[in-house]
C-alpha cells in the first residue's frame, strides 16, 4: 500500500472542505478523482502535498508507511510525492534546466543515489523532453515563463518524468488543453506508468480518461467520496452529470 487516507477532514479559513475522505492507493494503479466544482478535489491534492493554508482537523494519511501529515512539503517531495498544479506557476530568472537539476539532486541525495554528471543530466533531460514533445530550447527558458497553457502542462509532465515520483498527484492535467496537447500529456502519463508507482488524476471530464485508463474512479462530492467504480463510472458521469448523485 502506497497511500492510505483515513477519515480525512480539512478546513480553509475555518470552513470545512474535506469531510471524511477514505482512500487507498497501491503501487501500479491509476486512480481518478472526479467531481463538480467546489467538491474538494484540489483541496485534497493540496492537503496531501502539504500546501500551507490548509488545516487538517481530523483523520490520517500515510505514505509508504510514514505519517504524511507530519512532513513538511519538501520532505514529502523528497519521499517521492509529486504534485502538478492546476495552474502551474511561473518562476522568473530560473531556467528549466537549473530548476530540474536542483530538484533532481535533492531527490537522488535522499534516495542515496550518486549524482548525475553534467553530460548524464543533459542526456536525461533531452530524453524526457522528447517524451512530451518539448523542444530542447525550453531548457534554457525561465520555468513556465511565456509558456502557453499546453506547454505549461507538458512541462509539468516533463518534471514528473525527471523525478520519477512514487506517487504523482495531477490536478486537472487536461485543463485548457486542445486535442493535440491532451494527447501529448496523456501519452507522457502513460509512458511513466510502472508497477512501483501510482498516479492520482483529478479531473472534471471523462475525455482524459479515454487516453489514460484508470483502475479506479472515485466521485468526490461535497467533501466526501460518495461512489467508487471502474472506468465505466466515468462514462456514466459524462452521460448523466453529477445531479444523479444528490
Amino acid at each position: 500500500m502506497l497511500l492510505q487516507v483515513v477519515n480525512l477532514h480539512a478546513a480553509v479559513d475555518g470552513r470545512e472542505i474535506l469531510k471524511g475522505i477514505d482512500l487507498t492507493v497501491s503501487a501500479g494503479n491509476v486512480h481518478a478523482i472526479m467531481g463538480p466544482n467546489g467538491s474538494g478535489k484540489s483541496t485534497l491534492a493540496a492537503v496531501l502535498a502539504g500546501k500551507p493554508g490548509y488545516e487538517v482537523t481530523q483523520g490520517s494519511a500515510t505514505f509508504a508507511g510514514k505519517n504524511l501529515l507530519d512532513m513538511p512539503p519538501e520532505a514529502r517531495a523528497r519521499e517521492g510525492l509529486f504534485l502538478s498544479f492546476q495552474h502551474p506557476v511561473e518562476i522568473a530568472g530560473v531556467s528549466n534546466a537549473s530548476f530540474m537539476k536542483a530538484a533532481l539532486s535533492e531527490r537522488r541525495k535522499h534516495q542515496e543515489l550518486p549524482q548525475l554528471s553534467p553530460s548524464e543530466f543533459l542526456q536525461l533531460m533531452r530524453q524526457k523532453m522528447a517524451l512530451v514533445e518539448m523542444d530542447s530550447a525550453f531548457a534554457s527558458r525561465g520555468v513556465n515563463m511565456g509558456f502557453s497553457g499546453g506547454e505549461k502542462k507538458r512541462n509539468e509532465i516533463f518534471q514528473m518524468a525527471m523525478l520519477e515520483p512514487a506517487l504523482a498527484i495531477l490536478d486537472e492535467p487536461d485543463s485548457g488543453l486542445d486535442i493535440d496537447a491532451l494527447r501529448i500529456v496523456a501519452n507522457g502519463i502513460n509512458a511513466l506508468k510502472s508497477k512501483d508507482s501510482a498516479a492520482l488524476l483529478i479531473t472534471h471530464y471523462q475525455r482524459l480518461l479515454g487516453y489514460v485508463v484508470p483502475d479506479f474512479v472515485h466521485v468526490l462530492y461535497q467533501g466526501k467520496i460518495v461512489k467508487t467504480g471502474g472506468k465505466e463510472l466515468a462514462l456514466k458521469l459524462e452521460e448523466k452529470g453529477y445531479d444523479w448523485l444528490k
